[in-house]
């Protein structure tokens, strides 16, 4: 429902720029962009086309752009981008947070990297420099350095004089974390815990040291697993000796979300999650071309295997309607079971330890399946040719090509996985040409034994 009524808002507010932007009014397009937040504000440009886009992204208060530039794909930032002169640039993300900054800092010219890292005080660019020395989609490129730390040592009334002292807190700021002399991480103290307890009251009373800290080098799966698991709006971030480095928020955490879930649904299709929906005709051309000939070489797979059936065709004319229903039922089973999979997978719910158990469930389903459909398809087709046989051998081939479909969805994106490949835009390419190939096989093989036997 709220994703609906999420949709529904982009779409009205698409029409009203449209409207206004057709119009020439820009006067009612800048107050509109202007009462969006930097996320809405990438979405809506991420919907216009590059003319239109153009001119909106002019319109953007220049206190938000570094913000937007944040919330769009990759290729659009990269139009974004061409379009600014560097003093623009330097502006628009010298304010950011460090955690922010790297993720935009190696889409920069190298003329602005080096004006950005000039306005930067030397503690600032020693923590770009560290954020940047960690891999991508690792905890630490996720985390920000900027945390609040107290000593165990100390009382509620010297913590509260600190804050007071500080003046601000960092975003997303629900807890504090307690570290040791040589900055160890020891464990958190909620600011409700601060606020609610005497003055005189020792930190190390009030500690909290059951959050366990999400190591740097954690990947981003699973930093977003553990917040998931353990609902927390923050989480500390520490190297291998215990050191804390900084800390990971939860709307870093909603933007991992995100992206695995575009990834997940869009390299089913083998395209990419930051690809422009606006991209220009060659760039989708050459992309969307490699795709496509993989699929034209696994269609001739299954092309050959009908070959070599010619003659049973020829002779049953009845096979080459009832073919596709085979090999389309079982890549329909199949893609159900690669789904579970590739869900399981990023989650982690799948392994050595389980893959046995989940094998052997999905086989019995897939037969109980195929027996029920194999019936169901036997009598239409008996009831339709009038023969008994060919209604034999279209359940029976259904059946073994549902367990194939099942066998292949969760062997298939496990072997991938293994191999370092992503089973999410790989898997279905494998699985589709396994269920078609063997499905032409199975029938045109049994209905050569059975029927001209």
């Amino acid at each position: 429902m709220a994703e609906t009524i999420r949709h529904d808002k982009t779409a009205r507010q698409l029409r009203l720029l449209s409207d206004a932007l057709d119009s020439g009014r820009l006067g009612p397009v800048r107050r509109l962009v202007n009462t969006l937040s930097p996320a809405e504000i990438g979405n809506l440009l991420e919907s216009l086309p590059p003319g239109k886009r153009e001119i909106v992204w002019g319109l953007v208060d220049a206190e938000d752009d570094g913000e937007v530039l944040l919330h769009v794909g990759d290729e659009v930032r990269e139009s974004l981008i061409a379009d600014m002169d560097p003093d623009e640039l330097v502006a628009a993300v010298e304010d950011l947070d460090i955690d922010d900054l790297a993720d935009l800092v190696e889409d920069l010219p190298d003329t602005v990297i080096d004006e950005v890292l000039k306005s930067m005080d030397r503690e600032n660019r020693e923590r770009l420099e560290q954020a940047l020395s960690y891999p991508e989609d690792t905890a630490g490129r996720l985390m920000n350095p900027d945390v609040v730390t107290v000593r165990a040592d100390t009382t509620v009334d010297v913590v509260l004089r600190y804050l007071r002292l500080r003046g601000e807190l960092p975003e997303h700021t629900d807890h504090l974390y307690v570290v040791s002399r040589r900055h160890q991480y020891l464990g958190r103290i909620a600011l409700a815990a601060l606020l609610t307890h005497e003055p005189g009251t020792p930190i190390n009373r009030l500690v909290d040291d059951e959050q366990p800290a999400i190591d740097v080098g954690e990947t981003d799966s699973e930093v977003a697993r553990q917040f998931s698991d353990h609902d927390w709006i923050s989480a500390p971030v520490v190297d291998e000796n215990n050191i804390l480095l900084g800390r990971i928020t939860i709307d870093d955490v909603v933007d991992i979300i995100r992206d695995q879930a575009e990834h997940q649904a869009l390299s089913a299709a083998g395209l990419d999650e930051d690809e422009d929906l606006f991209s220009p005709v060659r760039r989708a051309f050459r992309r969307r071309l490699i795709w496509l000939g993989v699929n034209l070489g696994t269609a001739f797979l299954a092309a050959s295997v009908i070959d070599r059936f010619e003659a049973t065709i020829a002779e049953l004319v009845a096979l080459a309607a009832l073919m596709p229903i085979v090999a389309g039922m079982g890549g329909n089973a199949g893609t159900q079971v690669l789904a579970l999979m590739v869900r399981g997978l990023a989650l982690g719910q799948v392994g050595a330890s389980n893959v046995r158990v989940l094998l052997w469930k999905e086989l019995r389903v897939a037969l109980i399946n195929g027996l029920a459909l194999g019936l169901v398809l036997g009598l239409i087709v008996w009831a339709w040719k009038g023969d008994p046989l060919l209604s034999l051998v279209i359940a029976t081939a259904l059946t073994i090509n549902l367990l194939l479909a099942a066998g292949s969805g969760v062997l298939v994106p496990l072997t991938l996985k293994r191999l370092g490949f992503d089973p999410a835009l790989a898997g279905g390419v494998i699985l589709t040409t396994v269920t078609d190939t063997m499905g032409f096989l199975v029938f045109l093989g049994l209905a050569t034994m059975i029927l001209l036997g």
